[in-house]
């Protein structure tokens, strides 16, 4: 996990210039100033003097509201406003809506080395794509062992020791229609509050190792809709051997349900004992079917509970 995680102006104009349509026409030797919050905001209140309205460290947006007050300043008025806005180190400044750049803003820039940008896209698509860029960049992140599944619409985490079966069962299920997104290493990001984004690390994308068959290309073999990019974790299904968790009657589906904390989420977990016999890729899909009911509100071993001591109090 990333304690803190910082990205460069220089890599956000890097990045999004094109997107963007971002002209970067001041402060060039402000390229290495830091982002660390994934906050974009409009300073209307900082450039008449309310400077607590502006955070360092974050990217300002100057949209047709801005612009037209500059505008109806004089000169004098002017400077002391730009000046408030460039007494907090600022990471950079973006000018939308194709508006002209005032010389004393550019002059400001180049004095304070503050990477000033322009664009013509409206301020709030500007900041919408933004604030989704520097979401994901910035999120905490963390690298896991196993192998990343979509099963049946649902971001599944495959865990166990190694040689216990991961990859011939992450086979199967692609085999049955589900998709790969991840083998072997597992990238995750916090990219909201209960959310984890899991991705493949560029290098292994699309590539399934399977004992006694090598290394498999899933996408070639299995086609485009074989495989997905991301998918945000729901569950986790850790593969035991039975005697990791006690003595399990092998004619019975015993599926131990608990949680798992990463990155400080508590993501849903199942340990299945694996053992000669027991079909796998079913029990997976039931679990995910059953981990979607129960994030419906339907708890089967409630509703069997209930039941029970619906038929005691009957008799009794």
């Amino acid at each position: 996990m990333n304690d803190l995680v910082h990205v460069s102006v220089e890599s956000l104009f890097r990045d999004m210039a094109e997107q963007l349509n971002l002209n970067w026409i001041a402060g060039h030797n402000g390229g290495q100033r830091s982002l660390s919050s994934e906050t974009i905001q409009k300073p209307t209140l900082a450039l008449i003097g309310h400077l607590n309205f502006v955070h360092p460290n974050r990217v300002q947006v100057l949209g047709c509201a801005e612009m037209d007050y500059l505008r109806g300043l004089t000169p004098a008025g002017l400077q002391y406003a730009i000046n408030h806005l460039f007494s907090t180190e600022l990471a950079a400044i973006i000018v939308s809506n194709g508006e002209d750049v005032p010389e004393t803003l550019r002059e400001s820039a180049e004095k304070t080395q503050t990477p000033l940008f322009t664009s013509n896209l409206a301020s709030p698509i500007l900041m919408s794509h933004l604030g989704h860029y520097l979401t994901q960049r910035l999120a905490d992140a963390t690298s896991i062992h196993g192998v990343f599944l979509e099963v049946l619409g649902t971001g599944v985490l495959i865990k166990g020791d190694a040689g216990v079966g991961k990859s011939e069962l992450a086979l199967e299920l692609i085999t049955r229609g589900h998709r790969l997104v991840a083998d072997d290493v597992v990238d995750l990001k916090h990219v909201a509050p209960e959310i984890l984004e899991g991705t493949c690390p560029s290098l292994i994308r699309d590539f399934l190792e399977v004992r006694g068959l090598g290394i498999l290309n899933i996408r070639f073999l299995f086609g485009e809709t074989a495989v997905k990019l991301q998918k945000n974790l729901k569950l986790i299904v850790e593969l035991v051997h039975p005697e990791e968790i006690g003595e399990v009657g092998l004619n019975r589906i015993d599926m131990v349900a608990s949680t798992e904390t990463i990155l400080g989420v508590a993501i849903p977990k199942v340990r299945v004992p694996v053992a000669a016999g027991r079909n796998l890729a079913v029990l997976v899909e039931v679990a995910v079917r059953n981990n979607i009911l129960k994030s419906r509100g339907i708890n089967p071993v409630e509703q069997f509970i209930k039941r029970q001591q619906a038929a005691i109090d009957e008799a009794s």
